[in-house]
């Protein structure tokens, strides 16, 4: 600024100055008329100049600014300058802004602003899948507008930032949100939302697992304390005692087998996830399958082996037996006298299938999901007569993830059932010469 004042300056001065020579050479019109044409021409150079900076500044660019000359040269390359350092400075906005963008899409949690009227601002995909909004449509709506649930706005209007809100769902499907509203200045407000369905489930799986650990332990723990209270009150009784101890004995098997399947549970959580790398003989764990089914059906039932395939498996060949009897126990206790039970080994296609099939009393579809969950049971009062733990398919279930294998169940009430432990090939094994 100061240079273009400087040569401004100067050139009015030198204006000036060739008006007096022109005065001292020819005289004061001569002076007046030079002088005119030089402050003229002045004039129109800084208007030719004031019109370039007007057009250019329609239209601001780095890559338009106008050639300019003398003073204005100075000025036009200022702007030059100028114009290049904003334009950098806006990309680089523009990415940070980019950046915090492609951030919030990517959170897992939801992210919706609001303005000072509780309008919506911009949200995340998160947020469209919790709350069901649309991100073209809702934009500027009212969040009240669009989620009609009483308690999210009676916790919207009470302002509070310090405790988060647990909103439960069940349309279209089952969700439990925690909701935290947090103001980031003076007007606006951001929704933060968190999908805890799963944590929730746990939670209540861990209250119904120790609900049900101490349910099944009184039962026993009461039967033979009622026992022994008895006979402790009574004189010497050998028929009495000889009646009572059956029963005491198959309470204590009962708790016995329950705290094995506990411990066995416990094992394969907390032990390494990668199973022992050996080969498993399927032909001689097949055979002992077959032995453990004959032996608990005592002849009630009709028991068949398939061998369609002689390959073998990697693997833990202890957890696969006890996964596999697990299955193989289930169909025999759940089967009525007289039904089929059928035990399949077979290749298909990449995969290899073990499968137990039976002609039991099948279960309802609703229940199929669940029966993995500890102590679940389709009939309570059934599964304890048959002797079942309520543990058996917790154990497969750990068994087949640890073997990267998947458990399929195919059963119909009244039909039977079909259940199947898939392999993937990469756990096939050529079985080893005898």
């Amino acid at each position: 600024m100061r240079e273009f004042a400087q040569r401004t300056l100067l050139w009015l001065v030198a204006i000036v100055l060739l008006g007096l020579g022109f005065w001292w050479a020819s005289g004061a019109l001569d002076a007046l008329l030079v002088l005119c044409i030089g402050l003229g021409g002045w004039l129109a150079f800084h208007l030719y100049h004031l019109a370039l900076l007007l057009r250019w500044l329609q239209h601001p660019s780095a890559e338009r600014v106008p050639d300019g000359f003398g003073a204005w040269h100075t000025v036009f390359i200022t702007l030059y300058r100028q114009s290049k350092m904003q334009s950098q400075s806006k990309r680089k906005l523009t990415k940070t802004v980019e950046r915090f963008i492609n951030a919030g899409e990517a959170m897992p949690d939801g992210v919706v602003v609001l303005d000072e009227h509780d309008r919506i601002e911009w949200l995340n995909p998160m947020a469209v899948e919790h709350f069901g909004l649309d991100r073209k449509r809702d934009v500027g709506n009212q969040i009240f507008n669009l989620i009609r649930q009483p308690a999210f706005n009676a916790y919207m209007k009470a302002d509070r930032f310090s405790q988060p809100l647990i909103l439960r769902s069940s349309q279209p499907d089952e969700r439990v949100l925690s909701i935290q509203l947090v103001p980031f200045d003076s007007t606006r407000k951001l929704i933060l939302s968190r999908d805890i369905t799963q944590l929730e489930r746990v939670q209540t799986v861990h209250r119904d697992f120790v609900a049900n650990v101490s349910h099944e332990l009184r039962t026993p723990l009461t039967v033979i304390g009622g026992f022994l209270e008895t006979l402790s009150d009574m004189p010497d009784n050998p028929a009495l005692l000889r009646q009572f101890l059956p029963m005491m004995m198959e309470q204590s098997r009962r708790m016995q087998s329950l705290v094995e399947d506990l411990l066995i549970l416990s094992r394969l959580e907390n032990s390494p996830k990668n199973t022992a790398n050996e080969k498993v003989n399927m032909s001689e764990l097949l055979d002992t399958l077959m032995v453990e089914a004959e032996g608990l059906s005592q002849g009630r039932h009709q028991i068949r082996l398939q061998r369609d395939t002689s390959l073998w498996l990697w693997g833990n060949a202890q957890e696969l037996h006890s996964a596999f009897g697990n299955l193989v126990s289930n169909a025999v206790r759940y089967t009525p006298d007289g039904g089929d039970v059928t035990l399949c080994w077979k290749e298909e296609g990449e995969k290899l299938v073990f499968s137990v099939k039976d002609s039991g009393i099948g279960i309802p579809r609703e229940h199929i999901p669940r029966l993995t969950e500890r102590f679940y049971r389709v009939d309570r009062g059934r599964s304890r007569g048959n002797g079942g733990t309520g543990l058996g398919l917790a154990i497969v279930k750990h068994v087949v993830a640890r073997h990267q294998a998947r458990l399929e169940v195919h059963s119909e009430p009244e039909r039977g059932s079909t259940f199947s432990v898939v392999f993937n090939r990469s756990q096939m094994a050529e079985p080893e010469a005898a």
